[in-house]
């Protein structure tokens, strides 16, 4: 990711260059977390530091190898369902992976984006005719809410000591 902040110049530029900051803030939450705090479960929900990571990776999958590019669920690189299965981590995936996955996943949301237009549109189900630039605007504002989720997990994680396991 680019150090410098794209204020100023293309349009394009800086909506892709907030995005991929987003999506670094959203990894920020988690990164240096141990495998164990980043499941640690501290809201009813599936969300934890690195179900936030997992669900990411989908969205990115849903939107642009699924919608954009029009792939099927096999020939996407992982879960691509709109459902809460986004959010499930098997036991034996550690941060690291789920990181590197989301980071794929995001690489080639970027190399779909760029055979459209920001006006270039297409129908969905769900939301009706969206256009390329709708749907980045749409991953900032996802990645951007789940990096302020990520955030206050992180400050739990931070203050609260992981329990012991007993003896």
């Amino acid at each position: 990711m680019s150090t410098n902040r794209i204020a100023t110049g293309a349009e394009r530029a800086i909506i892709e260059d907030m995005l991929d900051r987003n999506r670094e803030a959203l990894i920020e939450t988690a990164r240096g977390l141990s495998d164990a705090d980043a499941r640690r479960r501290l809201v009813p929900s599936l969300t934890t530091p690195i179900s936030l990571i997992k669900h990411a990776a989908g969205a990115e999958r849903i939107w642009f190898q699924r919608f954009w590019a029009g792939l099927g669920e096999s020939e996407c690189d992982g879960y691509s369902n709109r459902d809460e299965g986004t959010f499930t981590v098997a036991d034996d995936e550690p941060l690291a992976e789920v990181i590197a996955e989301f980071e794929r996943a995001s690489q080639r949301s970027r190399v779909i984006a760029a055979r459209f237009t920001l006006d270039d549109t297409k129908d969905n189900p769900r939301e009706g005719t969206v256009s390329m630039r709708w749907t980045l605007l749409a991953m900032i504002e996802e990645f951007a809410r789940h990096a302020g989720h990520g955030d206050i997990l992180r400050e739990q994680i931070d203050r609260i000591p992981s329990p012991r396991p007993n003896p």
